[in-house]
């Protein structure tokens, strides 16, 4: 299924109304070896939680481990405390929405840094939008805290076991998640100063 919109190629309008058209290529698992410290990071998460990666994707020098929600939990407590992996630090956390990707369509994104050996790892997991659940980082990561927050807020992934899931940007009554593919473009009947917003598409024009 190819996407549209987004940015024009070559041309300065840069409202999202180009009609630039493009084939999503979806990332394939692969393998190893991937090359040094890589091969026995993954071999050692396999180890001490058996059946926890669903895939290993290798893309320009970066390593992304795709994990099971089901064993998310345990994967990132492996990956914090065992010597040889030793992922302190948590970075960042995001979520993602792929209508495309069927029975997948929430991804969330870890950014995991090692202080004691000096590596970066990135983690990734998902779920349906039918079910939208994913086990919380913060017990294992409690500066995850925010970081969940926005995904919740942003894209509606409920993140169980979270201290207080509430929206962080958002007003708490609003209604939906502005970062999904499948919210409304503008045209939200928003009031300041007795003013109205109108759709994007109203509020320019591209000659």
């Amino acid at each position: 299924m190819s996407t549209q919109g987004m940015w024009s190629s070559g041309t300065g309008d840069t409202s999202g109304y180009g009609g630039i058209v493009r084939q999503p290529q979806w990332p394939v698992g692969e393998p190893p070896p991937y090359g040094g410290w890589m091969d026995g990071a993954v071999a050692r998460l396999e180890e001490l939680v058996e059946g926890s990666i669903d895939k290993v994707v290798y893309h320009r020098k970066e390593l992304t481990i795709h994990i099971r929600r089901e064993k998310l939990a345990q994967a990132l407590q492996a990956l914090r405390d065992d010597y040889g992996l030793r992922f302190e630090y948590c970075t960042s956390l995001s979520g993602v929405h792929y209508p495309q990707d069927s029975g997948a369509e929430l991804h969330v994104v870890y950014q995991l840094q090692s202080m004691t050996h000096n590596r970066r790892l990135r983690v990734e997991t998902s779920a349906p939008d039918a079910d939208p659940h994913v086990p919380s980082a913060v017990p294992v990561y409690p500066a995850a805290d925010w970081h969940e927050r926005e995904a919740w807020d942003m894209f509606g992934i409920v993140f169980d076991g979270h201290p207080h899931l509430t929206r962080i940007l958002m007003p708490d009554d609003w209604s939906g998640h502005p970062q999904r593919k499948d919210y409304p473009l503008g045209g939200i009947p928003i009031e300041f100063k007795g003013a109205k917003v109108p759709p994007a598409e109203q509020r320019r024009r591209y000659l």
